[in-house]
């Protein structure tokens, strides 16, 4: 007798198995290396979920699924001490401080192996109930719109807890048929519940970290999948944080252009100057003019704009217009005709439409 074949079927389901328990491969799920920083693992996960949220995949079925995974592993490897549990143990070590999403791998595995029928229709399918989903303000500066920045955001989230007793759950309607007579029945509708453990909601604080992306625009929204309300027979909602970008005292954005205007004399206007302006990042943009400046003049320094979302190596241009401060008061005859021998201007008015060029 040939044992080959029935040893070799155990050693593969053995080895299945073994798989199943292990879990998920969340740095695979993140696409980022075992040896990846916290911060490379936000920044996975901020791109990751912007392409993956079921918003912008609605012909997927498995989208929610899919983003709720993917929150999953940014839950567990970007906190140090579920990193190090995961490392050792994988996702079975961590069964009992899953915040959502876990699940038990032999659960999974043999309910999908068993959950067919015969005209092959999955059993037991229900539509997903999800609770509220709702969108934040979330005020930034345009230091950080320029540099990048990660901020914390606390969050009072209600979290299903177990109480005593039981509760109905699960209610759907059926169809009830009673027999009324011979060769007669009758169809009616019925409302039918499961009983279900009871559940309390409690109030625990968690910290949320986003990630403020170099060159974001305004209105852009940060996805947070499964931290919206919760529903008491379903998933929880999502929370979508939205860009608003504070006025700035000095720099205006339209793009990925900077524009600002800077005030110079009458003197400097005339002879030349030279300055430096501190920019969003702290460092110093030297400006420099040696022919005359007339109010809106403009100077262009290339590429100390804001950075582009999709390429970090684009970015704007920084437009500086120039005002004159003129003196006040009046000149005698003799400045008067000094400044005419160096100027070399004749007297000269026009009248025009202003607005023609808008």
């Amino acid at each position: 007798m040939d044992v080959k074949g029935p040893i070799l079927f155990v050693l593969v389901l053995f080895l299945f198995v073994l798989q199943v328990l292990a879990g998920r491969d969340f740095y695979k799920i993140l696409q980022v290396s075992k040896e990846a920083t916290t911060k490379q693992i936000k920044s996975a996960y901020r791109k990751l979920a912007k392409q993956m949220h079921p918003d912008k995949n609605p012909d997927d079925p498995t989208a929610t699924e899919k983003f709720q995974e993917l929150a999953l592993a940014y839950e567990v490897l970007a906190d140090e001490k579920k990193r190090k549990k995961y490392d050792q143990f994988g996702e079975e070590g961590l069964k009992d401080e899953m915040s959502g999403g876990g699940h038990d791998p032999f659960s999974s595995f043999f309910g999908d192996f068993f959950s067919f029928n015969f005209n092959g229709e999955q059993q037991g399918q229900r539509d997903v109930i999800k609770g509220d989903s709702f969108v934040i303000p979330l005020e930034v500066t345009l230091e950080e719109i320029y540099s990048g920045n990660f901020v914390e955001i606390v969050r009072n989230k209600p979290v299903m807890k177990p109480t005593s007793g039981t509760r109905q759950c699960n209610c759907r309607n059926e169809m009830k048929t009673t027999q009324v007579g011979p060769g007669r029945i009758q169809m009616t509708q019925q409302r039918v519940c499961d009983e279900c453990p009871n559940v309390k909601f409690v109030n625990e604080e968690k910290v949320l970290e986003m990630e403020v992306e170099p060159g974001m625009e305004e209105g852009s929204q940060y996805p947070f999948g499964g931290e919206g309300e919760p529903d008491i027979d379903g998933e929880p909602g999502d929370i979508n944080f939205q860009i608003k970008i504070l006025k700035h005292p000095i720099f205006e954005r339209n793009m990925l252009d900077l524009y600002t205007n800077v005030t110079i004399s009458l003197t400097d206007a005339l002879l030349g100057f030279s300055m430096n302006i501190t920019h969003l990042d702290g460092k110093q943009v030297h400006i420099e003019r040696k022919q005359v400046t007339w109010p809106g003049a403009r100077i262009k320094k290339k590429g100390e704009g804001l950075p582009s979302n999709e390429n970090y190596n684009l970015r704007g241009n920084l437009i500086i217009t120039f005002d004159v401060d003129f003196p006040r008061g009046e000149l005698n005859q003799k400045q008067k005709e000094e400044i005419s021998k160096i100027l070399k201007q004749k007297s000269k008015q026009k009248i025009y439409n202003g607005l023609q060029g808008y």
